[in-house]
């Protein structure tokens, strides 16, 4: 593996490596650090690379590590955390206005129910264990092998596996208790309620209806529900998507949010 060779694959994992780790941190600034990181820990090592298995693993199972090390210190978020960040977000003036400065002037300052259900899961999803988290979204969403993943994290298959089953089951199980687009005792209505904010003249009912997820919900099946929500983080890129700025200006104040909410709780 020459240095230029590698360069070249790197740049065709880097939007994947981005989006990764800005889920699993939700943090600009810190998605940014450990993408730095891990091209020199890379170029670094890369003469210890045998390519006993894909170059893309390789450089994931490094990111995952120096994530691992950056997020083992903090403390999970809460499964309310929708809860307590729309109610910061009311009192947060400031907030509102550069969300709608975002919204007229950045061309990815669009909203749609999409995008938030793909924000959603992963602000949701920092509730979640750190191995579980990780494990769901390499698997669900980067579609690595449960071989792979158990190489990347440094673990067992089996206890992959368990990841897997654990976060998804408990996954399902919350947002069967706090969407309201799943359920009709769902406390949580931020999708209808920042579309209505966001594309006031739209018709909420008829946008949320254009997600397969409302129409599956009807049925009941819990599973199929799961995998439509991870079909969606699969189609949006957090940086690129016609949302992105608007999205990341959102998860950026849920993090501060989160951050002063847990250090209270912790004093």
């Amino acid at each position: 593996m020459t240095v230029e060779l590698f360069n070249q694959e790197f740049q065709g994992i880097l939007g994947q490596l981005k989006s990764f780790l800005l889920r699993i941190t939700a943090s600009v600034a810190d998605t940014e650090d450990l993408i730095h990181d891990t091209y020199l820990r890379a170029l670094d090592k890369l003469h210890t690379f045998r390519g006993e298995s894909s170059l893309k693993t390789w450089v994931f199972t490094i990111a995952s590590n120096l994530a691992k090390d950056n997020l083992r210190a903090q403390k999970r978020w809460v499964e309310n955390v929708t809860d307590i960040t729309k109610e910061a977000a009311l009192s947060n003036r400031e907030f509102f206005q550069e969300a709608m400065k975002i919204r007229m002037t950045s061309p990815n300052g669009q909203y749609e129910a999409r995008e938030h259900i793909a924000f959603c899961f992963t602000c949701i999803s920092k509730s979640l264990p750190l191995e579980q988290q990780l494990a769901l979204f390499l698997k669900e969403v980067y579609e690595f092998k449960v071989n792979e993943i158990a190489g990347i994290l440094g673990t067992t298959e089996a206890m992959v596996k368990y990841y897997l089953h654990t976060g998804r089951s408990k996954m399902i199980h919350i947002f069967e208790g706090r969407c309201a687009l799943i359920s009709k005792t769902g406390v949580c209505h931020q999708c209808s309620e920042l579309n209505g904010i966001f594309n006031p003249k739209q018709n909420t009912q008829e946008e949320l209806m254009k997600t397969e997820m409302v129409r599956a919900a009807e049925k009941g099946d819990k599973e199929h529900l799961f995998d439509l929500r991870m079909q969606v983080l699969k189609e949006i890129d957090p940086f690129e998507s016609q949302a992105s700025a608007l999205q990341l200006h959102h998860l950026e104040h849920n993090r501060e949010v989160m951050e002063k909410y847990l250090q209270k709780n912790e004093d």
